[in-house]
């Protein structure tokens, strides 16, 4: 009889793969001179650039730190400025009164960046849109709700090692006691952007709340909507990456959020994929209003993704989303760019890349993609601020 020794092996291709995963991770760390700690830095930026990102000049700038209102930033030996790092850009925003923060009347942005099929670059456009408002001086918080911690992955940690299951959302859905997600959140390496992570756990975490749920106790998908409204006080946007199927984890994340981001790539198969995903979103709202938990979205925009507009079955299928969706599409596209790619290879996003991997000339484009597209999200939360929407107005951005 043969002797099958089916948990040895999973076990043993498991640390194999782990070892392949920390050396990956390495290739995107920092470590400090003379320190065997390892770190990430968000980028540094230029004075020109500072001055965009604040809404001040140059000139406003430079006299800011003459008169001792700014810290002198740190110069080479030759006098050249290094630039400035994006906690130094928040602090001269609190100077210059330029940061963009929501009012207290205004309401926090909850964005789920949804769709029940893997591939579609969720995780991506999680991140890049986290750190994107980050940088733009918003106070946001990336809550991954996906066992799978793509999005935990990307922000430098590894799941598994470096999370525990009291890290996550974990404690919080299964200890109804608990009264605060602050626990959970942490700094990260991009100022202004705080990270719930994932890990394995949360995988326990569906079938303990799908069981519980079965038991009549429905109110337990009000959870992370509960968790979120404990620390709402400190951020304007909170990022939900929720897993890649329909669940109680998905369920709690759209009774949670207020926007519905849908991530889906101009093919055949994942255009058919969403157009379920939308079947089932429509029985579920439906099953949910009947138990007197409702959804309710502001907003709901689909995202092309991965796209190449030089297949001719891609461009036909952009074209039908655009008619079918109307303005509930964005007109920015995120195209297809092996900058990204390179950049998920060493765990870590395009802002974070010091430098283009591939060329110059495919990185801007990538850049401008990835800032076309996020403009138009802050574009949508910011008209649901009353205290926003009129400076949109007098901007002529409506």
């Amino acid at each position: 009889m043969e002797d099958f020794q089916t948990a040895s092996t999973v076990e043993a291709l498991y640390n194999r793969s782990i070892d392949v995963v920390l050396k990956l991770r390495a290739r995107g760390d920092v470590t400090e001179e003379g320190s065997e700690e390892v770190s990430r830095r968000s980028p540094r930026f230029s004075i020109t650039r500072t001055a965009e990102l604040v809404g001040r000049t140059g000139a406003a700038i430079r006299d800011a730190e003459k008169d001792g209102r700014l810290p002198n930033v740190a110069r080479t030996q030759s006098g050249r400025r290094i630039g400035y790092t994006l906690a130094e850009v928040n602090a001269m925003r609190a100077v210059f009164g330029t940061q963009p923060w929501r009012a207290p009347s205004d309401p926090l942005s909850i964005i789920a960046v949804q769709n029940f099929k893997g591939g579609v670059g969720k995780s991506t456009v999680s991140v890049h849109l986290a750190q994107y408002l980050a940088t733009q001086g918003y106070r946001v918080c990336l809550i991954d709700c996906d066992s799978q911690g793509s999005s935990t992955m990307m922000m430098g940690y590894v799941p598994d090692l470096d999370i525990s299951e009291e890290d996550t959302l974990y404690p919080f859905i299964r200890n109804t006691e608990m009264t605060s997600l602050s626990y959970a959140v942490r700094e990260t390496h991009w100022d202004g952007l705080w990270l719930i992570p994932a890990n394995l756990r949360l995988y326990s975490a569906e079938y303990e709340l799908a069981a519980q749920i079965a038991r009549s106790d429905h109110m337990l998908l009000n959870r992370l909507s509960q968790g979120i409204a404990s620390i709402a006080e400190h951020f304007d946007v909170i990022i939900l990456d929720p897993p890649p199927a329909l669940g109680t984890i998905s369920l709690s994340v759209m009774r949670a959020a207020n926007a519905l981001l849908i991530p889906v790539p101009p093919t055949v198969v994942d255009f058919t994929s969403t157009t379920s995903f939308l079947a089932m979103l429509y029985e579920s709202i439906g099953v949910l209003e009947e138990r007197d938990l409702p959804i309710n979205l502001r907003w709901i925009r689909f995202l092309a993704t991965r796209a190449d507009e030089q297949k001719s079955m891609q461009r036909e299928l952009l074209q039908i989303m655009r008619n079918l969706f109307g303005e509930n599409m964005l007109r920015a596209v995120l195209r297809d760019s092996a900058e990204i790619d390179n950049a998920s290879a060493r765990m870590m996003s395009v802002y974070e890349l010091e430098q283009p991997v591939t060329s110059r000339e495919t990185y801007q484009r990538c850049l401008t993609y990835l800032n076309a597209v996020n403009a138009e999200i802050e574009t949508q939360f910011r008209l649901t601020w009353p205290s926003h929407a009129e400076r949109l107005r007098a901007e002529g951005v409506l």
